[in-house]
């Protein structure tokens, strides 16, 4: 087999391989649970508790992340009926690892009313956060306030509930990643592949990192096998 020959055989093999590199690097670094949150409310009616499944949802935007906490059961209930409208959560949620910081998030009133002595569906609960160092994050369902009807009702996670997220950020200009403990992660060019469009620029990415590879696996091997051969004296 002449070496032009060869080195076309090769260069899909190498291709490949190297596609199968470029595939573990490309690779989603988030890693989600959904949380049980056991809330000790403190209510105008006395204290009452109750567990809700929380998610915490993370999607690049510009230079921060959109923050989005989901409850998924109601935690506290009134005596009185709230009318649409009526009331008004918001949360926080707490960061550890790179950096440790509270978040806020706040969400929209309840759409529709909400019966007597009825589970409060709270809405879903969003916020940015901006990381100042790059690395490693957290995040953990924090503090949960509801205000209706001019009363204010807090509700404080109860049962040390473990993170909802954790992922690599990246901060504006790269800031530096904090090291040892539980930070060292270096996620400096690494983004949480929370969303569909973070999704499909890592494919695009991918693509055209298998495809320079290919030409460069093909040229390296065409010019090797045109190495002039040296004639005997």
């Amino acid at each position: 087999m002449s070496d032009r020959k060869r080195s076309t055989a090769l260069a899909p093999a190498l291709a490949l391989a190297l596609a199968g590199s470029a595939v573990l690097l490309a690779a989603p670094a988030a890693h989600a649970d959904v949380v049980d949150v056991e809330y000790k409310c403190q209510t105008p009616i006395g204290d009452k508790s109750a567990v809700s499944p929380i998610d915490i949802k993370a999607v690049k935007e510009g230079d921060g992340y959109k923050l989005t906490m989901s409850f998924q059961k109601g935690v506290s209930s009134s005596p009185i009926e709230l009318g649409k409208g009526a009331m008004n959560p918001s949360a926080v949620i707490m960061t550890d690892g790179a950096e440790k910081v509270s978040v806020p998030v706040s969400g929209p009133p309840n759409p529709e009313a909400v019966p007597a002595n009825t589970p409060i569906r709270i809405t879903d609960l969003s916020g940015t956060y901006t990381p100042k160092k790059s690395g490693k994050v957290t995040f953990t369902a924090g503090v949960l306030t509801i205000k209706a009807m001019g009363t204010t009702t807090t509700c404080n996670p109860g049962n040390s509930p473990k993170p909802s997220l954790e992922t690599d950020v990246t901060a504006a200009g790269g800031g530096a990643p904090q090291t040892g403990g539980d930070g060292g992660g270096g996620g400096g060019d690494t983004l949480p592949q929370t969303g569909p469009a973070d999704s499909a620029l890592a494919l695009g990415t991918l693509g055209a990192t298998v495809l320079l590879s290919g030409a460069a696996g093909v040229l390296w091997l065409t010019r090797r096998g045109r190495q002039p051969q040296r004639t005997r004296p």
